[in-house]
């Protein structure tokens, strides 16, 4: 390999980021506007949730009841005079949930210490559902709790939860999905950028150009790699430090592990756009394959979003093949845990495996020749 020619393509391909000013946009205002998307937009948690309020028969207990719900961050009550009210309202979308105190909600908590409250949910969101339940159940037990200590007696309860909360202890989402949300970005703009390289110089009629010099297609490709692979660790570090500093999610690993990760997963995440730019030589069909092999694999099938144990079997197998699923899994350890060998090793030779593969596949698919 001749380093002056390198050079020499390096500069050029800098030249070609410099007036093109979608690359920089991609590599930097892309990954701003996703983590302002994400960090401020998208949340797992429910808060607010509108909950239609029946109450037969109003007392002091009712109110008290119901003022743990007024003064929690997650309810936002909603008061109907009837069951068939309520549910009108849960038809036409206005409420999540159907809280209905009955007429005998007093009478049973002063007797026997047991209030029935009769709970209906809004299924068509499974997961929101579950987590109203948990809510509502969170609130009940409060409110007995609370109940048994005027009353100045223990409130028995058959089985007795000593839960804690590892790594996320608030158990806030965000913190669970700005580190995924870097793997995505940085899956973006390796393959996405990389990806309109070769195909632009075919559409430029600039290729023939390069092919009639004595540079070697190792020259070309790796002259090509290095400019954008510094504008995705610029990306990637831009990215870290709003995850930090502005979202304030923990960073307890290693700094120096996770650039490393970083690194090595954007090397394979060029390699992917590399691959798919040598194989299309036109920059429409280079950004539509980018997007549907790597983008869209990274944003549904690398745990970002979705548990991967979840998934049917057949599917997880598939995800193994998908490079986000190692860095998403390796972003998320770093950190919320900490750097685990345990964790960070088997995902950094499933990725450096990967990475050999496609920049492999585009050395060997370039070639200087017009067919």
């Amino acid at each position: 390999m001749n380093w002056m020619r390198v050079k020499g393509l390096m500069r050029k391909e800098v030249y070609e980021i410099v007036r093109d000013p979608s690359s920089i946009a991609i590599a930097f205002f892309l990954p701003l506007v996703l983590l302002l998307i994400f960090g401020y937009g998208v949340s797992l948690d429910a808060r607010s949730v509108p909950v239609a309020v029946v109450v037969d028969h109003s007392t002091s207990l009712t109110a008290s009841f119901l003022a743990e719900l007024e003064h929690s961050p997650w309810f936002h009550p909603l008061h109907y005079p009837d069951q068939p009210s309520a549910e009108q309202a849960m038809m036409r979308g206005r409420v999540l949930a159907i809280l209905w105190l009955r007429s005998d909600f007093t009478h049973l908590a002063l007797s026997s210490g047991e209030a029935p409250i009769h709970l209906t949910l809004n299924g068509v969101d499974a997961n929101q559902a579950r987590i109203i339940q948990n809510y509502v159940n969170g609130s009940w037990q409060t409110w007995l709790q609370q109940q048994a200590a005027l009353q100045g007696r223990p409130l028995t309860i058959p089985v007795v939860i000593d839960m804690r909360v590892w790594f996320n202890p608030a158990l806030t989402s965000r913190d669970y999905l700005i580190p995924g949300l870097i793997a995505i970005i940085m899956t973006l703009i390796g393959a996405l950028l990389t990806a309109l390289v070769v195909a632009r110089e075919w559409e430029r009629g600039t290729m023939e150009g390069i092919m009639v010099t004595p540079v070697a297609k190792t020259e070309v490709l790796f002259g090509k790699l290095v400019p954008y692979f510094i504008m995705g660790m610029g990306g990637m570090m831009m990215s870290t430090v709003m995850a930090v500093f502005l979202f304030h999610v923990p960073l307890r690993g290693s700094l120096a592990i996770l650039v490393g990760t970083a690194a090595l997963f954007l090397l394979t995440a060029l390699g992917m756009g590399l691959a798919i730019s040598v194989l299309a030589r036109s920059q429409f069909v280079a950004a539509m394959v980018a997007i549907v092999t790597t983008f869209l694999p990274a944003f549904i099938l690398s745990g970002f979003l979705f548990d991967i144990r979840s998934m049917p079997r057949a599917i997880q197998v598939l995800t193994h093949i998908v490079a986000a699923r190692y860095f998403v899994a390796m972003l998320q350890t770093s950190f919320l845990a900490g750097d685990l060998p345990s964790v960070i090793l088997p995902n950094l030779c499933g990725l450096a495996i990967l990475c050999i593969v496609f920049l492999g596949l585009s050395v060997l698919r370039f070639r200087k020749r017009l067919d």
